[in-house]
Parts: structure tokens; sequence; C-alpha cells
């Protein structure tokens, strides 16, 4: 879960973050927080970690709250090669090789063409 918050205080995108909750046990970690983007865009991180679990959202949306894209691995969509990582843009379901926030924030800098 350390290495979510580094990420997000290493990256050229991302203006300031907020732990909205934080939760761990004997063998799980629940991590929640939304990060505001250079772009005035903000990105809402939810990641579940436990021995036999690995649930995330990343999930990316306008200042009006509209979604751009979300990267999920929910158990649907079984039909992608990626399964069941996937992503939804526009109203569409893609192939999603982005399965951590390392990756996702590289697709975010790359789509907003920061360096």
């Amino acid at each position: 879960m350390l290495r979510i918050l580094e990420l997000l205080d290493k990256s050229k995108v991302v203006k300031s973050y907020e732990l909205l909750d934080f939760k761990q046990g004997i063998d799980f970690h629940f991590l929640k927080v939304k990060a505001e983007l250079e772009n005035d865009t903000s990105l809402h991180i939810k990641v579940y970690i436990s021995e036999k679990e690995y649930d995330y959202s990343y999930h990316w949306q306008d200042k009006d709250g509209k979604m751009i894209i979300r990267w999920d691995n929910s158990p649907h969509h079984r039909e992608l090669r990626t399964y069941p990582h996937h992503k939804h843009i526009s109203g569409r379901i893609e192939e999603s090789f982005e399965v951590d926030l390392g990756n996702v924030l590289k697709e975010i800098e790359e789509s907003l063409d920061i360096d």
C-alpha cells in the first residue's frame, strides 16, 4: 500500500491527493484515495489486497464527475483476452494491460502529454 502513495507523490500529473479510507487486518489491506490531477480532473483509487485477492478500480473523471476511463478487474467480460482486467472508455469495454497504479498514471500522463 505504501507503494501506491509513493507513486502518487512522484507522479508528474498528480497535484494532490487525499486518503479517504484505509483498513488493514491480519491478512488484508484496503485503500481508498482521491487524487486531484494537473488538468483539474480526478482519479479515484480503490485497492484491496489479501493473500488470495487483488481487487482494484482506478476511476478517472473530469471536473463535472463524468467518467473518462475506469480500469478495474471485476470478474465479468470473460470475452476479453485480458480477463478479468479491463477498462471502460466512452461506453465501451476494452482490454486493459494497465493493472496497477503505475501503469494507469503513465497512461494518464501520456494522454495529457506530460513528460
